[in-house]
């Protein structure tokens, strides 16, 4: 921050603000500054604090001031005003602690963050859903789950591999390609997974896939045909998941999940033929299937049951051993999917399925009337990523940065959330924290935290059935300074932005919790049933 802004953001604040003097006597010229042409004859008598910095909350509002654009030097337009310093002092603090402006050494005030925007109606089942909604408002700090470190994107190994597949294309590899996938791709990731989750599968049983969600499209059609109509799910699982199931006309039911996994027998009682889990690192809870439910499920598939098994990110793991895939106990019984959209970007689209022998060419079949197959080009890069050990040594480094993020929203929850229950810490993208005995909508505290600027997922979204409210953080896409940010953030929310009865609420008393104001967002809280979103 500049020597002229010093104390701006970092300064005590004072119980009352500084007094505004008026201009000196003898002073000529107008009280006004081309900066947002502010013209203080329009403040009102006694009120010239709270119109400067009204003014400047509306300049961010309306994008007049955007982020990143710097305010003049509280000497400068103070002069410029002809008012003290410390009223424009006050007026640039009070900015600060709403979290749109932040001092950046010589750098000055910079606008950091605009308010979100009220949001129009929620878009139609069919346009679109909760996360996809929640995903395009603007927030100064995104704690989302599901997406890696994008700033780690290995771009020069991608364009060093892309540029060397180019050079051995012919003519002819310009063309259509196997709907299946580019042999050269199912060949490596038969690779990849044969030493990284120990399933031994011949390339010509992997089906090249964008992503996880047209796994499961296609899965959905394919159990359609083959009489299957119930697949149970988890419960709390993924949302978008259970949704991409459900717009493939397959009836979902919810199946309990405890700190063992999901409970095989309400799986049994279900009266499903098939069930979609996520066995290495549950979601959102972060357990893992044990070996006595382990047993139990491959028993029940082996009588009939076909185990749909998402793999989405157990690659990341920090604290525990590998655990084995399903897929390589019972590959007769289990359909495996899995992507690179927690490993290297969700924008890639690329991820694979391998399904039983008896439903590989129904599959294939749907994937070639779905799109024909993937684009042929970024299928060939990723596979010399693969064979070259280019991936693994990726995988290595962002562990390294997810397990320091993590830790560092460890060390911020027990600071900020004291009263909160960690859950899932050992693996994966995200962390699932519980309020215990709580009085108080989850969806009530992710809308205060949005109202601040920072984005979360209320657990409730990605349950069926009721529980403890909570939040789903996810850690990998940020700094550590910006998690430590946004955990605080969380903290305050808890402690003002949903009134004097969360503390009761915490305690397991009566506390119940009145509306935060103006909905920020307020589709956080609409029931999920009616959307569609799709994770993976």
């Amino acid at each position: 921050m500049s020597r002229s802004n010093e104390g701006v953001i970092q300064g005590s604040k004072t119980d009352r603000p500084p007094p505004e003097r008026p201009p000196t006597e003898g002073s000529t010229g107008p009280s006004g500054s081309d900066f947002l042409q502010l013209d203080l004859g329009q403040a009102p008598p006694g009120g010239r604090t709270d119109w400067l910095a009204g003014r400047l909350r509306a300049a961010i509002a309306d994008g007049t001031l955007p982020v990143g654009s710097r305010l003049p030097a509280s000497r400068v337009l103070a002069a410029e005003l002809r008012v003290s310093r410390g009223l424009v002092t006050e007026a640039y603090q009070r900015l600060a602690e709403t979290g749109q402006v932040r001092g950046r050494g010589r750098g000055g005030t910079v606008v950091v963050a605009a308010p979100p925007p009220s949001p129009g109606p929620m878009p139609a089942p069919d346009r679109g859903g909760l996360v996809d909604a929640l995903r395009a408002v603007p927030c100064r700090i995104d704690l989302s789950p599901g997406v890696p470190d994008l700033t780690a994107f290995p771009r020069t190994a991608w364009l060093q591999a892309e540029r060397r597949v180019l050079a051995g294309l012919t003519p002819a590899d310009f063309g259509y390609g196997n709907p299946q996938g580019a042999p050269a791709l199912r060949a490596a990731v038969a690779g990849w997974l044969a030493r990284n989750r120990g399933i031994r599968a011949d390339p010509d049983e992997v089906v090249i896939v964008a992503g996880v969600a047209q796994a499961l499209g296609l899965l959905a059609q394919v159990l359609r045909e083959e009489g299957v109509h119930r697949v149970a799910v988890e419960d709390p699982g993924s949302l978008g998941a259970r949704q991409q199931l459900e717009y493939g006309r397959l009836e979902t039911v919810p199946v309990r999940v405890d700190e063992a996994g999901i409970d095989v027998a309400g799986l049994r009682a279900s009266g499903a033929g098939a069930v979609l889990l996520t066995p290495a690192h549950q979601f959102p809870t972060g357990v893992v299937l044990d070996g006595g439910r382990r047993r139990d499920l491959l028993g029940w598939a082996a009588a009939g049951g076909l185990v749909i098994e998402d793999d989405y990110d157990a690659e990341h793991r920090y604290d525990r051993a590998p655990v084995p895939a399903l897929r390589a106990l019972l590959p007769e019984a289990v359909c495996y999917a899995g992507s690179v959209s927690k490993l290297l970007a969700p924008a890639l689209r690329l991820g694979w399925l391998l399904v039983p022998p008896r439903l590989r060419d129904a599959v294939t079949a749907a994937k070639r009337y779905a799109d024909l197959g993937n684009p042929v080009l970024a299928q060939l890069v990723l596979a010399r990523l693969m064979d070259s050990g280019e991936l693994e040594r990726h995988l290595r480094h962002v562990r390294r940065r997810h397990r320091r993020r993590r830790d560092a929203m460890l060390r911020a929850l027990a600071e900020h959330l004291p009263g909160a229950r960690v859950h899932g810490a050992a693996a994966g993208l995200h962390l699932m924290v519980t309020f215990d005995g709580a009085g108080f909508e989850d969806t009530a505290l992710a809308s205060a935290a949005l109202a601040l600027g920072v984005k979360t997922h209320p657990l409730s979204w990605h349950r069926v059935r009721p529980g403890p409210p909570g939040l789903i953080l996810g850690y990998a896409a940020g700094s550590a300074g910006e998690i430590e940010e946004g955990v605080a953030t969380l903290g305050t929310a808890l402690r003002e932005g949903l009134g004097e009865g969360l503390g009761e609420g915490l305690r397991g008393g009566p506390g119940r919790l009145p509306e935060t104001g103006r909905k920020v967002f307020p589709d956080l809280r609409q029931p999920p049933g009616g959307s569609r979103v799709v994770r993976g």
